[in-house]
């Protein structure tokens, strides 16, 4: 357990937020409730802190489990501490070369818990296009990208963030019998590669690589998504062939830092 703040020249508002941070680091989600009886904190200061960080992106809230994670900005600071170019600004004109080569739209994202977060967009020149937003978050299992992230979790790992959740269907074809999800995420480890076969809308299909970091782990994910009419397989071949290429080129740069 966190200890509670003794003062003694500290700032008590400011050392409980440290306290939720360690303590959300530590337990990777929790209740409203966890957080009140494990840091033994007033219902009232435990709501103050989380709806601040909430607020200010430190801590990410997932509405189906109702339970709170560490949020993105975190990563962002830590990034920025150390001196690291921010993986969206490495990617961001790798992403454009992309979209010159394929014409379509190319999305960066990392995996919030089960959530993708989008980092960095490149949008196609057609009219008719995916369209979506930097920071926008969607349900991982209903995006080629989101499941494609979702392998980069051990079993365990994703049975644990699973594990009472009920899969919202935004199409016919969106996954949502957790098995079946699972089946699915082995395929991608597999391939190497995820897929949106109109998952997430109808009439828009995307193909998914992982971002590796050097030890293999799973950093982010880099897609193509297209309209379904236009994806043809020939197109889909060559895209599949530019997105590899796209992600190796990125990782390169990456291993170089």
């Amino acid at each position: 357990m966190i200890p509670a703040p003794r003062g003694g020249g500290t700032v008590k508002s400011a050392d409980r937020l440290m306290s939720l941070f360690e303590y959300l680091a530590k337990v990777r989600s929790a209740t409203f409730a966890d957080v009140v009886r494990d840091l033994e904190l007033p219902s009232s200061s435990a709501y103050e802190l989380l709806s601040t960080a909430l607020r200010r992106r430190f801590v990410a809230f997932n509405e189906t489990t109702r339970e709170y994670r560490l949020g993105i900005r975190l990563w962002e600071l830590a990034q920025a501490s150390t001196g690291e170019v921010p993986l969206a600004e490495l990617a961001q004109p790798l992403m454009e070369q992309l979209t010159a080569r394929t014409e379509e739209t190319v999305q960066l994202a990392q995996l919030d818990g089960l959530d993708n977060i989008y980092l960095a967009i490149s949008e196609s020149p057609h009219p008719m296009k995916l369209v979506s937003s930097v920071g926008s978050r969607l349900p991982a299992h209903t995006t080629g990208l989101g499941k494609t992230l979702l392998a980069g979790l051990s079993d365990d790992e994703l049975r644990r963030r699973l594990e009472g959740v009920a899969l919202e269907a935004m199409t016919d074809n969106t996954i949502t019998d957790t098995e079946e999800l699972l089946r699915e995420v082995q395929r991608i480890r597999q391939n190497g590669y995820g897929e949106d076969r109109e998952e997430y809308v109808i009439g828009c299909r995307c193909i998914a690589i992982p971002v590796r970091a050097k030890d293999g782990s799973t950093l982010a994910a880099m897609s193509v998504s297209a309209p379904t009419p236009r994806l043809t397989p020939r197109i889909e071949r060559a895209i599949h062939e530019e997105l590899a290429r796209t992600v190796t080129e990125l990782q390169e740069v990456l291993n170089d830092l």
